[in-house]
């Protein structure tokens, strides 16, 4: 074990004052930056907790945020439920929910099509939980504009790793979506990859760091990057779980949003050695190239 995945004693110390003695700790953070979660066994064969300390401010509060007002919606069976929080730790003890990541499992393809079905009930549900009034309404109607704003930065951090061919695409499909008209709007999950996708026979969703009001296609970006485009049958379960096929206007935006995702992978995969987000990133832009729009 290295000192990067040891408990540190405040956050154990804190843990143990919400819910007793902490009978053992396994590291179970996943392998990128800013990753830091334990599985917590407790004494008295009582069920075991997981405490995540978040990778910043931001993450606390949307992580927070969710799990107290909208994640609760999903039910203790689908999603953890919130045992406590710290600002101070920027920490949060949650309960388990049975299952593994689908991305871990080799499982028929009935399962892992009944799999996506269930993810898409769930992202219905958990789209209409947040309180969508007041800033956050606010904030849900410019999340597409905010996206489209950040096209610069993205192909600035991408650098000659995106051709200029692919970046007067990219550009031109960031100004198509400013003049997008409303969509949806809803709270979304805001990282709703495979990874985040736990399997019992059940469906669940963990990990709401990116939890936030948006537009709900936003919502369907990663699947629409990956498994969609691996398997078209995966599109039409989550939709016939979610319970409404997407409007045109809405397939657009999620074009539109791949292209900004793809840069984004290469930005980040590049100097951080994720090959698969490299790849996954130069597969979109070759599909949309591809597709000439």
């Amino acid at each position: 074990m290295t000192s990067a995945s040891l408990l540190p004693s405040g956050l154990r110390a804190w843990a143990q004052r919400q819910v007793g003695p902490i009978t053992a700790v396994r590291d179970v953070s996943r392998l990128r930056p800013g990753s830091r979660v334990w599985e917590l066994s407790l004494d008295g064969g009582r069920p075991g907790v997981f405490l995540k300390a978040a990778s910043g401010v931001v993450a606390y509060q949307r992580e927070s945020f969710a799990y107290r007002h909208a994640v609760p919606a999903l039910g203790p069976q689908a999603a953890p439920q919130l045992v406590e929080s710290s600002a101070r730790h920027l920490a949060l003890l949650l309960t388990a929910i049975p299952g593994r990541p689908l991305a871990a499992l080799d499982v028929p393809r009935a399962a892992r099509y009944e799999a996506y079905r269930q993810a898409g009930v769930l992202l219905g549900w958990l789209h209409a939980a947040g309180d969508l009034r007041g800033e956050h309404r606010v904030e849900a109607g410019e999340a597409l504009q905010c996206a489209a704003r950040g096209v610069e930065k993205r192909l600035t951090a991408a650098g000659d790793r995106v051709r200029a061919a692919e970046r007067r695409l990219v550009l031109r499909l960031a100004g198509d979506l400013l003049r997008l008209g409303p969509l949806p709007l809803g709270f979304l999950h805001g990282d709703a990859w495979e990874r985040n996708l736990i399997w019992s026979g059940r469906t669940g969703w963990v990990d709401f760091s990116r939890a936030r009001f948006g537009a709900c296609v936003q919502d369907f970006v990663p699947m629409y990057c990956t498994a969609w485009a691996e398997d078209p049958g995966l599109r039409a379960a989550v939709l016939r779980g979610y319970g409404r096929e997407l409007s045109s206007e809405e397939e657009y935006a999620l074009m539109c949003l791949s292209a900004l995702d793809a840069v984004g992978c290469l930005a980040w995969g590049v100097p951080n050695g994720d090959h698969a987000l490299v790849e996954r990133g130069r597969a979109v832009l070759a599909r949309l190239e591809a597709q000439a729009v």
